[in-house]
């Protein structure tokens, strides 16, 4: 169960309300985020929600039965909506775009793919300045200084960035930089750096493992916000199967399934979900009518030239008409909302 506390309950009050879950079998944990003050409760115990619902300093109680608590759609009904400022949202609503490169290589590369997003109407940028290779001698990114440019250059157009972090060393000098932190598809079960996350105050976008089940990213989840961040964002971003003529299978099985199953933003990552460029689109189109949030799709002026990734990255013509579809795409799902 969650119990969601008032917001001037003392300690007599929690005090009072552990005791009585306890009594019926049931262990409380605290969690205390941007926006509530939760008490979760674990057990197996059937009770008249009644017997809790009652006590002073409560302000609402919910029976979830799911595992991963918090961010179940049993005890929130209205969809998670994440603001990052100026009229940029990600949630119900309008569809969200956020394109770039894989890797930020330098200031005209910045340059050119910001023009490019304010010539589309796109708000938010994603490009990698830490970079999680297989390889050790690929290219590993352009570090804190890169990522201080790019925010500049961004803020300056108005632009919200997304960008990875890999461990929890780089949090708190990327922190004033990133309107959005990423969690790597490699990141998803490292543990450790979910608790940090759930310590900030900005958004984190969590990528599916790369072998990983969709209760698993879930699970993930309920530990940032469990530490005290609700502002999440799920992605699906494919997952490794026996299936070899694409990088990945693009599971877009998982969108309508996670927006059952959570009230959190669900993203979708076509390009790494199926690693080929000629067909990032129509992933993308399909990924819509699947009822997902938005979508992050790699893009290059140049991606015969890019630092990485270049075999799944759109250049910006094919973006530009990719943009315009998505949108139609956007108009032709809500009439059957």
């Amino acid at each position: 169960m969650i119990i969601q506390l008032q917001k001037d309950v003392n300690e007599q009050q929690k005090a009072a309300i552990t005791d009585k879950a306890k009594s019926i079998g049931y262990k409380l944990s605290e969690a205390r985020t941007q926006y509530g003050h939760y008490l979760i409760g674990i057990g197996k115990a059937d009770f008249d929600i009644r017997q809790i619902a009652s006590l002073p300093g409560i302000a609402d109680i919910h029976r979830v039965s799911d595992e991963y608590k918090l961010v179940s759609s049993k005890w929130k009904v209205k969809p998670t909506v994440i603001d990052l400022g100026d009229g940029v949202t990600i949630g119900q609503g309008d569809l969200a775009i956020m394109l770039g490169p894989c890797s930020i290589e330098g200031e005209e590369q910045i340059r050119q793919t910001i023009q490019h997003l304010k010539e589309t109407g796109v708000r938010i940028m994603r490009g990698g300045v830490f970079k999680p290779r297989s390889s050790p001698y690929s290219f590993r990114g352009m570090g804190i200084d890169g990522l201080k440019l790019w925010y500049k250059l961004a803020q300056e157009a108005g632009i919200k960035i997304i960008t990875e972090v890999m461990q929890v060393s780089q949090i708190e000098e990327m922190y004033p930089y990133v309107d959005v932190f990423q969690v790597g598809a490699r990141n998803t079960q490292n543990f450790n750096l979910l608790d940090e996350l759930g310590k900030i105050d900005k958004a984190v976008m969590i990528k599916r493992g790369i072998s990983g089940t969709i209760e698993e990213l879930l699970y993930s989840a309920e530990y940032v916000f469990s530490g005290g961040n609700e502002n999440l964002i799920l992605c699906e971003r494919g997952i490794r199967t026996y299936e070899r003529s694409s990088r990945n299978t693009l599971d877009l099985n998982a969108v309508p399934i996670l927006k059952e199953k959570t009230h959190l933003p669900v993203v979708v990552d076509p390009s790494h979900g199926i690693g080929i460029r000629h067909y990032v689109e129509p992933m993308a189109l399909a990924a819509v009518m699947a009822g997902a949030d938005g979508v992050i799709v790699e893009v290059h002026e140049r991606p015969e030239q890019a630092h990485s990734d270049g075999q799944q990255t759109l250049n910006h013509e094919e973006s530009v008409q990719m943009i315009e579809r998505l949108r139609k795409t956007a108009q032709l799902r809500a009439e059957f909302v």
